[in-house]
Order: structure tokens, then sequence, then C-alpha cells
């Protein structure tokens, strides 16, 4: 038994650090001086994460990815919560129509659906291609299918009639018991969703770069605009982001204790 275990260990410690190996180097990579044909960089400094973080072009690009991001959650989370308690509790026969749509966006690719917003939305009635308002509504359709699956999975483990029974007889109107009885209790679903949601368009690049461009440059279109400088400032940049996903995933695992 020692023995299973030690090899069970032995295999997800070496998965785990044949993972951590290019982030590492990528880390060591972004402090080096430089870094040529040693195994070992030269020296180590912090001047390129100084750098980054004195650039005011990335800071405002750092900014207005989160806020893009937040908004098009704020959205989804408006819209697509009250529609799956209606679905589930007033229409359930409707659930094969929900599980059809979450697959539109997997279906048609980034690029084609790029060429059809522009040609729709470059010019009136609703001029917004170059615009955050047009990539907060874009962002909304790519989080759809992450939030409807964790907080649709949330609901199958409620027996939500009967649950909405007992607080119709406690005296609670139907939207009353939603906020104060079915939230509550798909809370953590909800959260696994806005996280997922968060990081996965945190790294969004392909509708940024075509609808938005320059005109309202989020962090992965700079990074694409910076490839060309040193390479230690782009290792900076991506270790940057990857410990502000990892702290902010930390946050979030606090809070929801």
């Amino acid at each position: 038994m020692q023995n299973s275990n030690r090899f069970h260990y032995g295999v997800v410690y070496g998965i785990f650090a044949i993972l951590l190996l290019p982030l590492l180097s990528t880390a060591l990579y972004s402090l080096a001086t430089r870094w040529g044909a040693t195994i070992l960089p030269d020296g180590l400094t912090f001047d390129w994460y100084i750098q980054l973080w004195s650039d005011p072009r990335f800071l405002l690009a750092f900014g207005q990815s989160i806020l893009i991001c937040l908004g098009a959650l704020a959205l989804g989370t408006l819209l697509i919560v009250p529609t799956i308690f209606v679905v589930f509790y007033y229409f359930p026969r409707l659930k094969w129509v929900m599980n059809l749509l979450i697959l539109l966006p997997f279906a048609v690719p980034p690029v084609v659906s790029s060429v059809g917003l522009l040609q729709i939305y470059a010019d009136d009635p609703f001029p917004i291609v170059g615009t955050p308002w047009i990539l907060i509504f874009t962002y909304f359709t790519i989080a759809l299918p992450f939030m409807y699956r964790a907080i649709a999975n949330s609901m199958h483990a409620l027996n939500l009639p009967d649950l909405m029974d007992a607080a119709h007889l406690l005296g609670a109107s139907t939207w009353q018991a939603f906020l104060l009885v079915v939230l509550p209790n798909i809370r953590k679903g909800l959260i696994v969703s806005l996280f997922l949601s968060f990081s996965f368009l945190f790294s969004e690049f392909v509708f940024a770069n075509i609808l938005v461009g320059t005109r309202y440059e989020t962090l992965q279109v700079y990074l694409f605009n910076m490839r060309h400088t040193s390479g230690h400032f782009t290792s900076a940049l991506v270790i940057s982001y990857f410990m502000f996903v990892l702290i902010f995933t930390w946050i979030a695992n606090r809070l929801n204790k």
C-alpha cells in the first residue's frame, strides 16, 4: 500500500514539476540581467519589473482589461442568473434550448464572429466598434457557457420546486425566495463561474485585437504590441499576469470561506 501511494504521489509531483518548469524558467529569465550560452543567467535584477510597472501604457492597458472583464461579468450575472432560475423553475422543458445556445460561442470561430461584428457595428445605428462597449457585450457571450454550466449544476443540486414551495408557505414572494433562498444556495457555483470566466476573459486576444486594437488597448493587445521588445521585459509581463491571477484566485477562496 505504501509503495502504491509513493508511486501515485511520484506521478502527481512529476506532472506538477513538468508543468511548473516553464513558468520557473520564465520567472528566472525575467530576473536575468543577461542570459546567453550559459546554464544560469549572468546576474539577477528587478529592473525589468520596475520598467514594466512604471510604464503608463502598461498600467492603462492593465486597468482597461480589468474594467472590461468586470463589466462583462456584471452584465452576465444580471442576465444569466435570473434567466437560469426562470428556465429551471417555470420552463424546465426549455433546458435543451439553453444547452444548445451555450454551444454557439464554441461553434463559431472568433475570427468569423469578429468579421460579422465589424460589419454590423461599424456604422449607424450602433457604431460601437473601437469602443469598450463592443468588448463588454462580446465578452459576455464568451462567458455565457462557463457561467451557465456552473450555475446550472448548482441548480440541479437543489430541489428547486420544494424549496420555492417552502418559501411561499412562509410568506415570501417568488423573487424574494430567489434573492434570499436560491442565491445563497448557488453562491459557490456562481463564484466559481465568475472566476473561471474572469481568467478566460482576461487572457482573450482575438476579439480585443480585431474589434478594438490600440484604440482601447487591453493587456493582451499590449503584450502583442510589445513582442519586439526585450524578451526579459515580456517575461516580466507574463509573470506579473500570472501572479495577478494567482493572488486574485487566493483572495476569492478566502472570501468564499
